[in-house]
């Protein structure tokens, strides 16, 4: 821990242990951010920074007081304010939150090769290596190249006598290019990042060289037509889709603030295949969803929002947790800490099953190979989805590619239609990350294996 951070967490010990209220907590962090970008041929961007930063968050009397601050200094101060917010709103509930045990934990990143031991010239001449790659076509337009690290350490206690320090190390790259035909646009970008040091994002080229060949193979592939298909997703699409469409409809604050979603996310429901199981698991080291606790002090778990093919759990807050009259989960979780926790996912992902995926392929036939995903929107239970690509399947064998797909339909019935699972689970992380109510990009991860799906409805041109 820097010295910043060891005066700070004196201090906030003195602090928590002088404040009159119900309940408080007090997040600090302090560090370095190095940010490296590429446009086409241009530097977009190089820049260095620290920052410092951090909260008091007060209950008493029925309400809450929330201040952030980035002066370590007047700390004392701001635990008065944020006292003095709660007491001018007095709430209606007795108990907001639950009560959670002790934790006292120090976790540091694993590193091979520390970030700040690597120059700024050195990270420049890998994402501009990098970038040269993804330009490295004639049909190519622009690209961009985005190089990212983070050195962070922070600092979390509480009234029940929590201490959690927390040194963490974050690095990144993110990769895209636009290939161009005429009129026809195609981009085409993948990214890789996760907690370590600078080994994450060396010898990427071959990353580099699957994007801009992608892209400029996309320009070539048919689009496809239009219909309802039987699919096999790859294990990232499966990841994004039981994270966008599935996991924050299983967000307790979503579920409590809409009475639609009260009654179809109810606990016990059948909701798949019995071989079905969706998890978020905020415990495993190494993967970018990792958190040592929450950001309310609460140790991640691995919970099984589905098991079985039946709503087990879902994911929550002390506060969603006490409304609800369940468990908190761990998954209180802000973008920083300076922002106020709310309900957010870790590592959600759909676990392996007992088939090959040769074993899809076989049991599909004919239908299509569903690939990544460029993005997508949800609105309740309904999804939109763009793959990046499709690869038509005639009996069990992969054939031509096709382009502007787009994957729509309810999740409830999708899940239902799910007939195979796989058994080679990949998660994947990256530069971006989970958005919500302002609090952007939240790092997560999510995964699956190859799932087959019947009867999925395709958006593509008409016949």
């Amino acid at each position: 821990m820097n010295q910043i951070l060891h005066d700070a967490h004196d201090r906030a010990e003195k602090i928590l242990s002088s404040l009159e209220c119900d309940y408080a907590e007090i997040r600090c962090a302090a560090g370095s951010t190095t940010s490296i970008s590429f446009a086409g041929n241009q530097v977009e961007e190089v820049m260095t920074g620290n920052s410092v930063g951090g909260s008091v968050r007060v209950y008493h009397r029925g309400a809450w007081g929330f201040v952030s601050f980035n002066s370590l200094g007047s700390m004392s101060e701001y635990a008065k304010r944020a006292v003095h917010l709660a007491s001018l709103f007095p709430g209606e509930k007795k108990d907001p939150f639950v009560s959670g045990s002790p934790v006292h934990l120090s976790k540091k990143t694993t590193v091979t090769t520390p970030l700040d031991q690597v120059d700024l010239d050195t990270k420049v001449s890998l994402i501009s290596e990098y970038n040269d790659i993804i330009r490295g076509a004639d049909a190519v337009q622009t690209t961009r190249a985005v190089y990212r690290d983070q050195n962070v350490d922070s600092i979390y206690m509480n009234t029940e006598g929590s201490d959690v320090t927390y040194q963490r190390s974050f690095c990144g790259v993110a990769l895209s290019s636009i290939a161009k035909d005429g009129n026809v646009m195609q981009p085409y970008g993948d990214s890789v990042a996760g907690y370590g040091g600078f080994e994450l994002v060396q010898n990427r080229q071959d990353m580099a060289e699957d994007v801009v060949k992608t892209a400029v193979d996309l320009l070539k592939a048919e689009s496809i037509q239009g219909g309802t298909y039987n699919i096999v997703v790859d294990p990232r699409l499966a990841g994004v889709f039981i994270h966008e469409a599935f996991g924050h409809l299983s967000e307790a604050d979503f579920v409590y603030e809409n009475e639609r979603m009260k009654e179809q996310m109810v606990l016990g429901r059948q909701f798949g295949p019995d071989f079905l199981n969706i998890i978020d698991d905020g415990s495993i080291e190494g993967l970018t969803g990792y958190i040592p606790c929450d950001d309310e002090g609460i140790l991640p778990r691995k919970t099984y929002l589905i098991r079985d093919g039946i709503l087990r759990s879902r994911l929550h807050s002390r506060e969603t947790a006490a409304a609800m009259g369940e468990e908190p989960s761990g998954n209180a979780r802000a973008i920083s800490s300076m922002a106020q926790p709310i309900v957010r996912m870790t590592n959600t992902y759909i676990d392996n099953g007992t088939s090959t995926p040769e074993d899809l392929f076989a049991s599909l036939s004919d239908g299509l190979y569903v690939v990544n995903a460029l993005g997508g929107q949800t609105n309740l239970e309904m999804f939109t989805f763009s793959p990046v690509y499709a690869v038509e399947v005639k009996n069990g064998k992969l054939g031509k590619m096709f382009k502007d797909v787009m994957l729509s339909g309810n999740v409830f019935t999708t899940m239902k239609n799910i007939d195979m699972v796989a058994n080679d689970r990949k998660m994947f992380g990256g530069l971006g990350g989970c958005g919500k109510k302002g609090q952007s990009p939240l790092p997560v991860s999510l995964g699956g294996p190859h799932v087959l799906i019947k009867n999925v409805l395709i958006g593509g041109k008409q016949a």
